[in-house]
């Protein structure tokens, strides 16, 4: 598939929840509304949709949330899903996780096709976890990633930056996950969600926040890609391999291979814009016939480029929809 700019599109994220157990701060605000259950698509419908996109030339999908593990039975779309990377018509199936459920999962995630998985972890400070997560429990993360590690799967951390929050906790990060054998992604914060605390205050660019690494570290480029924007980096001598991820300050809208379906149905065409096609209606009415008709639709409709540079700047261009609603 092909957008009409040439790129192309072969990596689907699907949400397949707006809930969450957490309440992160740069993510939505602590009081928030969730769809009700029967606007939400049944596994059913996700992977009838899946399968429609992986015919047209998806080749990784990538589940989330909201947190995608808090969903009832969701280990029946992991083993539906997990049959496509089986029988090689997808490549890759992967998931991102704050973590707190994969002790229960880890094992299900591994014997149904999944190698490798993100996981959400902003804090190696208890009380500072707790604070960004709104009550989150540090170790039930931690002990969760030790599993999914003991199960096989490979892990990345993904750590948001937050200026003045857990800027100081970098070199921390890189070593635990130097000791552990983790891969290490840096993420900037979005201009995301009504409600959403610190948007300004708390951004800073990347090149800021690692900066106490490359004190006494050589960064070197290198080839490594996953089916999402990070840059990759070999840190020497710490043994450790760094993703950047930075939407606001090295846009990497000319690579974007991706769409997002979420959980009600909607396609994004991209995180920072409001275009979406609605996939619910017309599965539920129309059949897979009318899902083909709208995907050509959404690779029509896919903007160049997100404009959250100005969105920061300007608090009345930004998008109402919050992070969760959407799966990053």
């Amino acid at each position: 598939m092909q957008d009409n700019f040439g790129r192309t599109i072969d990596y689907l994220r699907i949400s397949v929840t707006d809930r969450c157990n957490f309440r992160c701060t740069y993510c939505m605000p602590e009081h928030q509304t969730f769809l009700p259950r029967t606007d939400i698509l049944d596994y059913t419908e996700i992977a009838l949709i899946a399968s429609r996109f992986i015919k047209h030339g998806i080749r990784k999908i990538r589940l989330t949330g909201g947190e995608p593990l808090v969903r009832r039975d969701i280990d029946v779309l992991i083993r539906e899903l997990g049959r496509h990377v089986q029988s090689g018509t997808l490549d890759e199936l992967t998931l991102t996780t704050n973590g707190t459920r994969l002790s229960q999962y880890a094992t299900v995630l591994a014997s149904n096709g999944v190698e490798r998985i993100n996981v959400s972890l902003d804090s190696l400070d208890p009380s500072t976890f707790a604070e960004i997560t709104r009550g989150g429990d540090l170790q039930q993360v931690l002990q969760g990633i030790a599993d999914a590690r003991s199960a096989g799967l490979k892990v990345r951390i993904n750590m948001v930056a937050l200026k003045d929050v857990n800027s100081h906790e970098v070199p921390a990060m890189a070593e635990y996950c130097a000791a552990n054998g983790h891969d290490l992604a840096f993420i900037e914060t979005m201009p995301l969600g009504d409600g959403v605390s610190g948007r300004t205050e708390q951004f800073i660019a990347l090149e800021d926040f690692i900066a106490p690494l490359r004190q006494s570290n050589d960064f070197i480029p290198i080839s490594h890609r996953t089916a999402g924007p990070a840059r990759y980096f070999q840190v020497e001598p710490m043994g450790l391999r760094i993703g950047l991820i930075t939407p606001m300050t090295h846009n990497f809208c000319g690579d974007c291979n991706r769409l997002r379906l979420g959980s009600d149905g909607k396609v994004h065409m991209c995180l920072g814009s409001e275009f979406h096609v609605d996939f619910k209606d017309a599965i539920r009415a129309g059949g897979l016939d009318a899902v083909d008709r709208l995907l050509q639709k959404a690779l029509r409709l896919k903007p160049e480029r997100h404009d959250f540079e100005r969105q920061l700047e300007d608090r009345d261009l930004r998008l109402h929809r919050h992070m969760n609603a959407t799966g990053g």
